[in-house]
């Protein structure tokens, strides 16, 4: 089904046997094929993994990668994961060199913004500290022509959407916004119309995704293994569209899906199951 919004394959949903643990997160697959295969169902914007592109410019380029993505028409290019930007020592060492990669990436492929983590860790957290390094990020990367779309989850620091915006209000830069996440908003507690006072300029992404009304087990694990194909679930999916919409967002709209039974796919079948079926919610957004 052909759709007038761009639908981005986020690096999950062609992933293969890939999952985001330790050790786990490198697809089997090709990024070319993966690539080939999302746009054959109908995608037109793409999401690369860190691990998957330093797999891929082992014997390539960031060139090779554009012209991948241009060949098979893909407007809108994310990147992730910037982990550890908010640490001290070593931990912030080794983000510093991910975040060079993510942003020289970003300016060669054009992207359209990078994801960056919240911590999971369960530690503590001091507001001003974050505010500050998030503010130094979206300064730097203004050279490099992108944005930052800050993930909130339930089970990190920061946990649902109003934590969140506080944390980008208080940065107040046009470079870093919210990624809103289907999943995520619905888990996290925040409503609707809670959503929809949220200022445009605050979303910087969208991630569409499903899942069962009942969590089971704990949050990451719940995340990472049953998330469901968009309307195949319990969450407000059409609602969430319409909702973003109505605020004035455009796209690109991503599709995350993360599940065993996705995982076990052949990646034309799940690249073109993950299409139809968020496609299928737009249709039912766009006509009520």
């Amino acid at each position: 089904m052909a759709i007038k919004e761009v639908l981005l394959s986020t690096c999950w949903t062609t992933a293969g046997n890939a999952l985001p643990l330790p050790g786990k997160d490198l697809s089997p697959l090709s990024l070319r094929d993966r690539i080939q295969a999302a746009a054959e169902a109908g995608f037109r914007g793409f999401g690369v993994l860190d691990c998957d592109l330093d797999k891929f410019l082992l014997d390539s380029s960031l060139s090779d990668l554009k012209k991948i993505l241009d060949d098979n028409g893909m407007e809108a290019v994310e990147l992730e994961f910037l982990t550890n930007w908010f640490t001290t020592g070593d931990e912030k060492k080794a983000s510093d060199v991910l975040k060079h990669k993510l942003f020289t990436a970003a300016e060669a492929l054009g992207a359209h913004h990078i994801k960056i983590a919240t911590d999971i860790s369960g530690g503590t957290w001091e507001k001003d500290h974050w505010a500050k390094e998030l503010l130094k990020l979206a300064q730097e990367v203004d050279s490099y022509g992108t944005k930052l779309a800050i993930e909130f989850m339930p089970f990190a620091n920061i946990k649902d959407l109003a934590t969140g915006l506080d944390l980008v209000n208080m940065v107040d830069h046009p470079n870093v916004g919210l990624m809103v996440d289907m999943w995520h908003i619905a888990r996290g507690g925040t409503s609707l119309d809670e959503l929809a006072k949220v200022p445009l300029n605050r979303i910087m992404g969208v991630e569409l995704d499903d899942a069962d009304a009942v969590q089971i087990d704990d949050g990451y694990s719940d995340t990472i293994h049953r998330r469901r194909l968009c309307g195949e679930g319990d969450l407000p999916v059409v609602g969430l569209i319409q909702t973003l919409k109505k605020i004035g967002w455009t796209g690109p709209w991503g599709v995350e899906i993360l599940s065993v039974e996705h995982r076990s796919l052949e990646l034309h079948e799940a690249a073109r199951r993950a299409f139809d079926t968020t496609a299928e919610c737009f249709r039912l957004a766009n006509a009520r």
